[in-house]
């Protein structure tokens, strides 16, 4: 299966839970690919002392997770792209968005 993952959220437990489940379905075979829009950009600085956002981030990218995120969302809060954060565009979500079998939105 060809899993698209839309997180809009900077909720440190939901981005948690979403990348465990992207992190799941990689283990399991499956295509994964992930969007961070409008406050999902933030993502990879939240900090929680029970959740570890990008501590499951950084093993998605490293067990071959596709990652994108918003440049007109960064722009807007003045981040620059990093590797868990690389510049995207809406037509690069838009293709997400057409080649999964399934979108998942977390926001």
């Amino acid at each position: 299966m060809h899993l698209g993952i839309i997180l809009e959220t900077n909720d440190p437990e939901r981005v948690w839970n979403g990348f465990r489940l992207a992190n799941t379905a990689l283990d399991e075979g499956h295509t994964v690919e992930v969007f961070l829009l409008g406050d999902g950009v933030e993502a990879p600085d939240l900090e929680h002392e029970k959740f570890n956002p990008r501590g499951v981030m950084r093993k998605y990218t490293q067990n071959g997770g596709d990652l994108f995120a918003c440049g007109t969302c960064l722009d807007s809060r003045d981040i620059d792209p990093n590797d868990l954060r690389p510049r995207s565009t809406m037509g690069d979500c838009l293709r997400i968005v057409e080649d999964a079998d399934e979108v998942l939105t977390i926001g």
